[in-house]
């Protein structure tokens, strides 16, 4: 029911109220205390429920048999009171036991999103078709089995987000409840325990698999199921962004962090000179970001004038603007503006999550973008294709909405986090879930990390990702349980099937690392 028909309603009922008998005295008691009763009920707590479907797959050179389960898992809170039914969908093996099969969890970020996006376009056993980094034209869309899925090393657990999705707030639950940062560990926390509970999975090695603010959640998460004595045998990190404390505007962490991305994805569009590949492209502008940018940035207002100009123009042969804008921005590009500027004579404009995609504004006189096309360019595909295969092929119906993110959820997070170990007795403003990874690591030896990052991602940039899992402090010889992937391709790397391709061939070595002892 929508908030206008409540009103509505709430209208009408008070003009009744005013037109009615007075009840007697009894009579008004009994109803109170019936009403006192239903509030005290809360939400309805529905059962966990699921549709179960039989499939094949081929991928990895054999033919898998699974069974796809979508339903729901009720999880508690501190007084063992259901306040949550988390939707998911399972892809599990057949005929294979626990010990012998990883199983994956999977999520995405928002904060407050969905799971449509990495579960219809990453790993899953089937992948939308979209002609990124082309807007895709709308219905009737395609979906198809994915040759790149990871079904053939784990099952697959792809979970929304409480308050997203199908998943709900129940009994005496609330947005509180989950609107926040060590609020939305603790839902995963019980989510995960729910699960490998249910479906006997206490014995199978296990993986996390983040993506954006995902990540952000799996660095407090392995934490924590760490803590409750469920160790983990690796953490897949897409998109990252694991400390908020630097993410922004006018710090020279932000600028520096997003160089070597701007010079990546002027590269990519041409507008930079240039010798070698892309990659040896990047590293130059590492070196460049972190050596003399950086140094140049510390010096704020007191560097001189003939070092500014020159530092300008590097800026400036980096990221294909001008030497006159880099001056005007001083010294600092902010990613806003460089979506704007850099095809501003074309007029056009770049994607946030992904710079290959271009997009058209009213006019090319603005500071900043209209839209963002790597959004608007696949949301019809994932959605209309999502609704389609889950009531087609999984016979799972539903009567209530799909939200890709929850009504309310991101504006009203509480960003506020205790972390795990380290220097943290107290509580963070904006989340570092590095620290909280770090110690995990330093207390399960064997855990592998693996992060996957976009070229021409504008919303998590690569180099500051590798400045944060560097920066953990961890001991000489547990460096190496961090490794890097790099893919021509945005903050979903798997719009581009080229980048799926090469980061699932990575996912295949990187699971074996982390099961072998």
């Amino acid at each position: 029911m929508s908030l206008v028909k409540m009103g509505r309603v709430g209208a009408m009922m008070a003009l009744v109220g005013t037109m009615a008998v007075p009840m007697p005295a009894q009579d008004r008691e009994g109803r109170q205390r019936g009403d006192a009763a239903k509030e005290d009920a809360g939400i309805p707590v529905p059962p966990e429920t699921n549709s179960t479907t039989k499939h094949e797959l081929a991928v990895g050179g054999q033919t898998i048999r699974y069974t796809a389960t979508a339903g729901n898992l009720l999880i508690r809170d501190d007084q063992d009171k259901a306040n949550g039914s988390i939707f998911y969908v399972a892809y599990t093996q057949d005929g294979v036991e626990a010990k012998n099969r990883p199983v994956t969890f999977f999520y995405n970020g928002g904060p407050g999103a969905a799971t449509i996006w990495l579960h219809m376009g990453s790993f899953g056993p089937v992948r939308v078709i979209t002609q990124s980094p082309e807007a895709t034209a709308p219905a009737p869309f395609t979906w198809v089995q994915n040759e790149y899925s990871l079904l053939d090393k784990s099952d697959l657990v792809f979970i929304d987000a409480p308050l997203c999705g199908f998943s709900r707030a129940v009994g005496k639950g609330t947005a509180k409840d989950f609107a926040g940062t060590d609020q939305d560990i603790k839902a995963f926390e019980r989510f995960i325990v729910r699960y490998i509970t249910a479906n006997q999975r206490w014995n199978s090695p296990k993986f996390l698999f983040g993506e954006s603010y995902g990540t952000t959640r799996s660095g407090g998460l392995v934490a924590a199921l760490q803590g409750d004595g469920i160790s983990f045998n690796g953490v897949v990190l897409l998109s990252s962004i694991l400390n908020y404390n630097i993410r922004n505007p006018g710090y020279d962490a932000e600028a520096v962090g997003y160089l070597p991305s701007f010079a990546a994805i002027a590269y990519q569009h041409n507008k930079v000179k240039h010798t070698g590949t892309m990659v040896e492209w990047v590293e130059q502008a590492r070196r460049f970001a972190r050596g003399p940018y950086a140094e140049a940035l510390q010096q704020g207002d007191k560097l001189p004038a003939a070092e500014f100009n020159d530092v300008a123009a590097k800026v400036a042969a980096f990221t294909g603007l001008s030497v006159g804008y880099v001056k005007d921005a001083k010294l600092r590009i902010s990613a806003t503006r460089f979506r704007k500027e850099l095809l501003r004579e074309d007029e056009r404009t770049l994607g946030r999550y992904d710079a290959r995609f271009m997009g058209w504004d009213l006019d090319a006189a603005g500071e900043a973008p209209g839209s963002d096309p790597s959004d608007t360019g696949i949301s019809g595909v994932f959605v209309g294709a999502f609704h389609d295969y889950i009531q087609r092929e999984l016979k799972y119906m539903s009567q209530e909405t799909y939200y890709l993110s929850g009504p309310g959820l991101n504006q009203a997070w509480d960003f506020k986090h205790k972390p795990v170990g380290g220097d943290a007795h107290s509580e963070q403003t904006n989340p570092d879930t590095a620290i909280d990874l770090a110690d995990t690591i330093r207390k399960n030896p064997r855990l592998r990390v693996f992060s996957a990052n976009g070229y021409f991602d504008l919303a998590t940039p690569f180099f500051a990702t590798e400045y944060d899992l560097s920066h953990m402090s961890l001991p000489s010889k547990l460096v190496g349980n961090v490794e890097f992937g790099y893919y021509s391709a945005g903050h979903m790397v798997y719009l581009n099937v080229d980048a799926l391709k090469e980061m699932k061939a990575d996912m295949v070595k990187f699971y074996a690392a982390a099961q072998h002892h």
